[in-house]
């Protein structure tokens, strides 16, 4: 299991290396100049001003020196400096980063809570009609555009009925509209994937084994087959970790609100590269310490993943792609 874990942190190690460099070259490959950038658009500098920008800046060296000085301050934590604020990128990006991930956590908590529910409970009930209206729910919500379900929920509960804040970023309440819209096409995803898992885990032989020991089937559905088919699940929360992060970035627009979402937004704008960069490099970072965690919690789930190791990762991957279909 130590091997396996070592294994796992080099190639998180690696995926950190792989976006840096891809960001890096494919930021520094766009046709502005970022010595204009950092004089800002509304500067006219004479063709020697903008030379001496870039002696100042760097960027008058060859590519390759300027990926390597880059890549060495950053495996020293230094993601430089933004080329508008000139403010520093990790504490810019540091300062915005709690709201974010308030905003993620409480969504993907909603996500899981009803998302699961709606899978037990359309696996589990016997009426055809409610059975069939559960197992409807999901599809739709995946369908539903975020900024629509945002614009929609603003408009009921921020304008027609004033009971929550329609922007900014105090109190819980702020909270509750931007956290509901990143949650139902997030959640949606999550009550499909586990309820096709389930009614696949349901078909198994130990299954009509326990049916045979005499298990209740209350027993059978909520402690045997629910963790078996919560594997594939579990992997998949590990990506829509990224796309609520991603979706933050939609939702924060649409209320107001500071965040990473925020940030990129102007960065983009701006095309300040150094902030562009220091969010792709966060972005694969949460998705590396994400997903370690999600194999860390493989053997908790089925004690049968920390005895095979690395081969099991495949087969709970062909579980998601079948339960996905």
């Amino acid at each position: 299991m130590l091997r396996y874990i070592c294994g796992r942190v080099l190639q998180g190690a690696f995926v950190l290396w792989a976006a840096f460099t891809l960001s890096f070259f494919v930021l520094y490959a766009l046709p502005s100049d970022p010595a204009k950038v950092v004089a800002g658009p509304n500067t006219n500098l004479t063709p020697e001003q903008l030379e001496a920008v870039r002696r100042q800046f760097g960027f008058d060296r060859p590519l390759l020196v300027q990926y390597a000085a880059k890549l060495g301050d950053v495996l020293q934590g230094d993601l430089g400096r933004s080329m508008q604020s000139r403010q520093s990128v990790g504490s810019l990006l540091g300062g915005q980063l709690p709201a974010t991930l308030q905003l993620a956590a409480v969504s993907l908590a909603a996500s899981v809570l009803v998302g699961g529910a709606i899978a037990v409970l359309a696996t589990y009930v016997r009426g055809r009609r409610l059975k069939g209206l559960l197992l409807t729910l999901p599809p739709v919500g995946v369908a539903l555009p975020p900024f629509w379900v945002g614009l929609l929920l603003l408009q009921l509960f921020a304008f027609h009925w004033p009971l929550l804040p329609p922007i900014g970023n105090k109190g819980w309440e702020s909270l509750v509209l931007p956290a509901v819209t990143m949650a139902v096409p997030t959640g949606a995803l999550l009550a499909q994937l586990l309820a096709r898992s389930l009614e696949t885990t349901l078909r198994e032989g130990y299954v009509a084994t326990a049916h045979a020991k005499g298990a209740s089937r209350a027993r059978i559905h909520f402690r045997h087959a629910l963790r078996n088919a919560a594997l594939p699940t579990v992997t998949m929360l590990g990506l829509l970790v990224g796309n609520l992060l991603a979706g933050a970035v939609i939702v924060e627009t649409v209320f107001s609100r500071q965040g990473l979402g925020r940030v990129t937004v102007d960065a983009v704008t701006n095309q300040d590269l150094p902030v562009v960069q220091g969010l792709v490099i966060l972005g694969a970072l949460i998705f590396v310490l994400v997903n370690l965690a999600v194999d860390l919690v493989y053997p908790v789930l089925d004690p049968r993943v920390g005895q095979v190791g690395r081969p099991a990762r495949p087969k709970i991957a062909a579980r998601v792609e079948v339960a996905a279909r």
